[in-house]
């Protein structure tokens, strides 16, 4: 029997310990599973060294524990050798959303069960980290802070009032001027900037269609700029948002490409839903099919 390496949050609560219990009893009708809990990226690198065997490795949690095991699995130069599953049993869930899996713990575990992997991009940003759904910076980063306390009582509308908690915060500052280019070609500017997104994954934030055409095995990347615009139009943009509708608002460019590198005023970054401080330069690059994942 083929054995799996499955990874679950140390802290996790009474609630969560069932829905981990349920997706490994599934996945132990398959392969033999060895349960690891974690807490830190140094406890991750330690399970990867003591399970050197293993055919595959299977994520019960959300996007920031897909992220973090990715990340371990890369660092330990793996990524050709294992499989990656996911049962989404974090707070968003958003990439899960993206792959098509199922929100009940044993149906996901049913999925690497039925043993079908399909090959999954990759962004690798400027510091060479991963990058698994989607990096934005401008007001999606600011509205991605803003949302937190939000997203358990609105779900993804907690995103939308993220963006416009950030639009009218912003105000005064009516956008970043930054130069973007797309595979080594400047986008043609149309003023300042107030979001740039470039991901992998269509959600954000429990579920808001951020960038609704990506598709994680096309090997491209999306890219999405939104310009400045009036007052009015910053507040229609976050309510076309709540719908996945964004793309008709005439202040957003949206592209496809391997390679994003923006420069100019300083911004944060959120990627994978982790902010970073404010810099001058952020660039992303695109690895086609640099893992596999069971979907």
């Amino acid at each position: 029997m083929q054995r799996l390496l499955a990874i679950a949050n140390a802290a996790a609560g009474t609630a969560d310990d069932e829905s981990v219990d349920s997706a490994v009893a599934t996945l132990r009708t398959a392969y033999d599973v060895e349960l690891v809990r974690t807490s830190t990226p140094e406890d991750l690198d330690q399970a990867l060294v003591k399970h050197p065997d293993v055919r595959g490795v299977v994520v019960l949690g959300g996007d920031g524990s897909l992220h973090a095991v990715v990340s371990a699995v890369r660092k330990a130069d793996r990524l050709d050798s294992l499989i990656i599953g996911l049962v989404p049993l974090g707070t968003g869930n958003d990439f899960a959303a993206t792959l098509g899996l199922p929100d009940e713990p044993d149906l996901a575990a049913g999925v690497i069960v039925a043993d079908n992997p399909a090959p999954v991009d990759l962004i690798i940003d400027g510091d060479d980290e991963v990058v698994i759904n989607v990096a934005h910076i401008g007001i999606g980063a600011e509205a991605a802070v803003a949302a937190r306390p939000l997203k358990k009582l609105l779900g993804p509308i907690g995103y939308v009032a993220g963006a416009m908690i950030a639009s009218f915060k912003g105000i005064a500052t009516p956008g970043a001027k930054v130069g973007i280019t797309l595979d080594g070609e400047p986008l043609f500017p149309r003023g300042s900037v107030i979001q740039l997104a470039v991901g992998n994954g269509r959600f954000v934030g429990g579920g808001a269609a951020l960038l609704p055409e990506a598709d994680p095995s096309d090997g491209r990347l999306d890219l999405m700029v939104t310009y400045a615009g009036r007052r009015h139009r910053r507040i229609a943009y976050a309510w076309k948002l709540k719908n996945g509708e964004q793309l008709e608002h005439g202040d957003v460019v949206y592209r496809q490409g391997m390679q994003v590198a923006v420069r100019g005023d300083a911004l944060p970054c959120t990627s994978d839903g982790e902010l970073s401080e404010a810099a001058t330069e952020h660039s992303w690059r695109l690895e086609a099919a640099a893992l596999r994942m069971w979907r």
